[in-house]
């Protein structure tokens, strides 16, 4: 099998991880408050990290620290605002409005970096939109409050892969995953220091969503998303991550009987449909460059 197959297998594997996440973390956040959660979780991850990439970590430029740091700003942003987000709304809305981000990187691209992006661009973002709204709608207000939580988690996860698309062609790879993770989980355990809310977690089950997302989600899936980018292109990368929604939902379906009604999943269908045509419209109209078997 080759590097570029199995990349890939392993990016819908990560995809499965980071959708079952959702509904852990949703469980988690009800027994430990949210920055303490996310401190433990990106501390362990940072220095499990800086154990496995030491000479990475190590040998990184001051450039290198400065772009990690910038990449850290955004991922700890975007966790905090989807895990505040997961105290307030569903883990299937969480999941379903997350993956917006597939959508808002290109537009923020446009307009921001001056990015070029046609008419599927803006058509897939006012579809993401009306899917958010129904998604969202004939809620409560508590929901509705965590939906525009998670919401800002995409805006922040767009900021992030736009802040890392120019540092990973820079640095390396390893030695910025350490450093963003390490400020992450310092901010993190700084905001629950402030508020007095470092406690000890109790539960199995708290425990159990601290290891996976510490070191299969984050570790882990963070570093397998960058070897599949070496060995596949972006749209199959992105296609396949645009899954993690999907994932959220099966699994929400799965640990905690969450379902949508008919408009929900209206709403939840067109996200989806805007995250795939945003990706496949591109190459479906370049056929020089055709899209690689699975």
């Amino acid at each position: 099998m080759s590097r570029g197959r199995i990349a890939l297998l392993s990016l819908i594997g990560v995809s499965a991880v980071w959708g079952a996440t959702f509904p852990l973390v949703k469980d988690a956040v009800e027994q430990i408050p949210v920055t303490t959660f996310l401190g433990y979780r990106f501390t362990v991850a940072a220095i499990v990290a800086a154990v496995v990439f030491r000479k990475q970590f190590l040998s990184l430029s001051p450039a290198g620290w400065k772009a990690g740091a910038l990449m850290g700003v955004f991922l700890t942003a975007g966790y905090l605002f989807q895990t505040f987000g997961l105290e307030r709304t569903t883990s299937s809305n969480a999941g379903f409005i997350t993956g917006m981000s597939v959508v808002l990187t290109p537009l923020f691209g446009a307009l921001l970096l001056r990015h070029r992006i046609g008419a599927p661009g803006w058509i897939a973002a006012v579809v993401a939109s009306l899917g958010l709204y129904l998604l969202s709608g004939g809620s409560d207000s508590v929901q509705v409050v965590g939906d525009l939580l998670v919401f800002g988690c995409a805006v922040s996860f767009s900021f992030h892969i736009l802040v890392t698309d120019p540092a990973v062609k820079l640095h390396d790879v390893s030695g910025l995953l350490v450093v963003q993770l390490g400020l992450c989980g310092l901010v993190c355990l700084g905001l629950a220091g402030a508020q007095e809310d470092l406690v000890v977690p109790s539960g199995g089950g708290v425990w159990i969503a601290l290891a996976i997302t510490a070191i299969f989600a984050s570790v882990v899936g963070f570093y397998i998303q960058a070897f599949a980018q070496q060995h596949a292109p972006p749209a199959r990368t992105a296609l396949i991550l645009a899954s993690e929604p999907a994932f959220a939902g099966l699994f929400a379906w799965i640990l905690k009987g969450e379902t949508l009604d008919a408009t929900g999943w209206l709403g939840a269908a067109l996200i989806m449909a805007a995250i795939v045509t945003v990706e496949l419209i591109p190459y479906l109209r370049t056929p020089q460059h055709p899209l690689p078997e699975a």
